[in-house]
């Protein structure tokens, strides 16, 4: 294995000469190829679903609480044959191991490659300390939403509400239980959130083809991934991730491990210092970062509608959590322990790694999962937009796909504007998921069981390990207090203020962000030739 994985010596593991350009000259027409393979094969099995009798796409998403449309599918299942055993099997997934796959996939995306930057700013404890702090307080609040879902739907189910070729979101479980004005915040916080996700997802995207081809600028290489990834209007619903969830988490899995063993192997460089937390603006930057991994339950309605009994998914986003920490707790400490200070220029981990084989499968495989992910991110988006022009019950593929591209653009927009890799991150974590995924739901969770009758006619009791409500109430004011402090407050400034740093420094546009500066020159006398 370590022979393997070392490599010819460079001078530098940032410098990026022409012998490493010519390493793989196939490697990004098999990338686009391989990602029109997915989107083939979402169609195909998207297809089949259309012409087999009663399954049209958003009636099989339909989950109940008293299991109908699990007896459904099977019914249909032996309708359809063979066709409809495979597309179960591959395109519609509902059970507690999709939830389970989707939840831990969508988790650990591209944050993966920023978690070494972050304890860079951070220091080593303090980093691990945070990594846990965050992730169990994210596993509560997903708790809190699952919680909330199951009793609005409880509620809707009494009144012979039906959501027939309808998807439950966030804001409209709090519009539900608190009303309208509880409706426009949770819709206004959580669609900014999902927005600037995917923008997030594209930027990645960009940062590591960069390093396989560096024939390109990074901008270029966001133009060609925000078409790649615009595929995505043509997956129907969160019930269509099934295979693409469990290749994701295999795909983040491989990268960890490689970005693990990779750093051990390649030993400490020259002097190496490990002086964080250094400042301030730095310190809290990096919690906010990790408070921004642990907060990508922005999408855990839409989930649990997918899921055949939803009230198993109380304790899921947990499990993925805990899962999750075998994979960026090893990766994080090891690359620190490797590069030390100098993690704070560079917010990739893969850009201080030896260029190798293993690597560049490493970049291929993030390359992918991030598709995926912004697939995950823009969904939900996908279904507010559908929403508002009256296409949300439509059952074409095409008319669907076709209505859903303007969403897509002001992302792809986005990416263009803000190419801050890493910074980027900390922002929207200190800004919206604060409130989208820490704040909104402890206050609504209070507010909802404000009332002893409430609380008594509760359509799901306290967890074994809360003995009463008033425990319940301090945890979820610890929660606001904390994340309204130290989150958004400290958090929001020291992002901010290293965002604006960003911006001060490459500029709006950033035709590179942190590429070598021989590179970015060349590039540029490219141009004026």
């Amino acid at each position: 294995m370590i022979s393997i994985l070392q490599t010819q010596p460079s001078s530098s593991p940032t410098t990026h000469s022409s012998s490493l350009v010519s390493y793989h000259p196939n490697t990004t027409f098999t990338l686009l190829v391989f990602i029109s393979c997915l989107l083939g094969l979402s169609l195909y099995f998207n297809n089949l679903g259309t012409m087999l009798p009663q399954k049209q796409g958003e009636e099989t998403m339909m989950s109940s609480l008293n299991e109908t449309v699990e007896r459904e599918e099977r019914e249909d299942e032996k309708v359809g044959g063979s066709h409809s055993s495979l597309r179960s099997f591959l395109w519609h997934g509902g059970s507690v191991y999709d939830a389970w796959f989707s939840c831990a996939s969508n988790q650990v995306a591209q944050v993966l490659l920023t978690l070494p930057y972050s304890f860079a700013q951070l220091g080593m404890l303090s980093g691990v300390i945070f990594q846990v702090f965050y992730g169990i307080m994210g596993s509560w609040t997903a708790y809190l939403i699952s919680i909330l879902y199951i009793e609005y739907r409880s509620r809707k189910e009494k009144e012979n509400v039906s959501f027939k070729n309808h998807v439950i979101q966030w804001f409209e479980v709090l519009e539900g239980l608190l009303g309208p004005y509880w409706k426009a915040i949770g819709l206004a916080f959580n669609c900014t959130f999902l927005l600037f996700g995917s923008v997030i997802q594209l930027i990645a995207c960009a940062s590591n083809i960069y390093y396989i081809n560096d024939h390109l600028d990074k901008r270029t290489w966001t133009y060609i991934f925000g078409a790649c990834c615009a595929t995505t209007v043509f997956v129907p619903s969160f019930h269509n991730y099934r295979i693409w969830s469990f290749l994701g988490l295999g795909m983040t899995t491989y990268t960890a491990w490689y970005l693990t063993i990779a750093a051990i192997v390649h030993g400490q460089v020259e002097n190496v210092t490990h002086t964080g937390p250094k400042k301030l603006v730095l310190y809290f930057t990096g919690a906010t970062n990790i408070l921004y991994t642990f907060g990508g339950h922005a999408v855990t309605v839409e989930i649990m509608h997918a899921m055949w009994k939803p009230q198993k998914f109380k304790y899921i986003y947990l499990y993925a959590t805990l899962f999750v920490f075998t994979l960026t707790l090893p990766s994080a400490i090891a690359v620190y322990w490797a590069f030390g200070d100098q993690l704070l220029d560079h917010s990739n981990a893969f850009s201080l790694l030896p260029r190798s084989g293993w690597r560049d499968t490493g970049v291929i495989l993030m390359l992918i999962h991030q598709f995926i992910t912004f697939g995950f991110a823009c969904t939900p988006l996908y279904f507010v937009w559908e929403k508002v022009i009256g296409m949300h019950d439509t059952k074409s593929i095409c008319l669907r796909a076709l209505a859903r591209l303007p969403v897509v653009i002001p992302i792809w927009f986005l990416a263009i504007i803000f190419p801050f890799f890493g910074p980027i991150n900390s922002a929207v974590g200190a800004l919206l998921v604060t409130f989208t995924v820490y704040i909104i739901p402890a206050s609504a969770h209070m507010l909802t069981y404000r009332s002893a009758s409430a609380r008594q006619n509760a359509a799901e009791k306290l967890p074994f390990f809360v003995p009463n409500w008033t425990l319940m109430y301090v945890i979820n004011a610890f929660v606001v207090v904390w994340v309204l402090v130290v989150g958004f407050g400290f958090g929001g400034w020291a992002s901010m203020t290293n965002f604006i740093k960003q911006v001060d420094t490459f500029g709006l546009f950033a035709k590179c962000y942190q590429c070598p500066p021989h590179k970015t020159a060349a590039s540029n006398q490219t141009l004026h030739h």
